[in-house]
């Protein structure tokens, strides 16, 4: 009963928690699937749109233009995977690992910024102090200030914008480069500017989920990117199987990356409170992510076996 009732209480801040981690997830998805692109630049980026909402927020602009700037922050990280990928030469994962190390050094004088030293690790912001969008301290309250309502919003507009964007010829554009590349550079598609652009929008995303996960934990931290990009990975590939053969339009498989960020931290918080350490949770996220990256090859294996046998038991029947 005591499990029981622990569970239900860390059921909204699990569903909080997976709703912003859920917007990181569908930055992960255009890289992942529709640009055929392993970006590492995420782990730096969503500490990169945190420190700049915090900062901006702590020298008085206003909350939702905060919020904007680290959306902006985010894509210029993207831009420069991008260049050093498209320009440069750089293999895409080489390059992303690139911009994530230069990243933590900007983060930390992002978060300095005015210190003695000029350089922070974290980058404390009270609800007290300022109107933020989103908190954890109303997860559990059932008035306006419950954080769980505007991040469904947050959640239903990037899907829409998204939808709306790559149904249009330059989001179609992005679409085929990363469904083919060569085919697209035969129609006249300049490849190399749809990657950039292709990466800039998914480290926007990244970055709009560090602004708000940054609000609703009341600070940006150093690290609070560290091993991003394998919980969105995780997200997307939970989704992918549980909604694969139901989730057909290419917004609903959006939406499936989000209740995918959703039952990894339902399930984290089951673990959790089964008693797991909370040093072992990278763990517990790699474990999670290899079974569902193999499950789609164990079906095919068990598939191919069963329509084998079939066969071979027809010309006996």
């Amino acid at each position: 009963m005591d499990f029981l009732q622990s569970l239900i209480n860390a059921f909204p801040g699990a569903v909080g928690q997976g709703l912003i981690w859920g917007i990181m997830a569908i930055g992960v998805y255009v890289t992942y699937r529709l640009l055929d692109v392993a970006d590492l630049t995420v782990d730096g980026s969503l500490a990169t749109g945190g420190a700049f909402c915090v900062l901006l927020t702590l020298n008085g602009m206003n909350v939702w233009l905060a919020v904007l700037f680290a959306v902006l922050a985010g894509m210029a990280a993207g831009f420069v995977t991008g260049m050093l990928h498209t320009k440069c030469g750089i293999p895409a994962i080489l390059a992303g690992i690139l911009t994530q190390l230069a990243l933590y050094s900007i983060n930390l004088r992002i978060m300095g910024w005015g210190s003695l030293t000029g350089t922070q690790a974290t980058l404390a912001i009270r609800v007290d102090n300022f109107d933020l969008l989103v908190s954890s301290r109303y997860i559990r309250e059932t008035n306006l200030d419950n954080p769980i309502p505007l991040l469904i919003l947050f959640v239903i507009g990037v899907i829409a914008f998204l939808y709306w964007f790559f149904g249009t010829e330059i989001g179609c554009a992005l679409r085929a480069t990363g469904s083919n590349r060569q085919m697209a550079k035969a129609q006249g598609i300049n490849t190399d500017n749809k990657i950039v652009l292709g990466l800039m929008i998914s480290n926007g995303l990244v970055a709009l989920a560090g602004a708000l996960l940054a609000q609703y934990q009341g600070s940006s931290t150093i690290d609070m990117g560290r091993g991003a990009i394998v919980i969105g990975l995780a997200a997307v590939i939970i989704g992918e199987v549980l909604f694969d053969k139901v989730f057909r339009n290419f917004g609903l498989k959006m939406l499936a990356c989000v209740i995918g960020s959703i039952i990894y931290y339902v399930v984290i918080q089951i673990v959790l409170r089964l008693g797991l350490n909370t040093n072992d949770l990278k763990l517990l996220t790699a474990l999670v992510v290899a079974l569902f990256l193999a499950l789609p090859y164990w079906k095919s294996k068990m598939f191919h076996a069963k329509v084998k046998t079939d066969k071979e038991a027809a010309p006996n029947a």
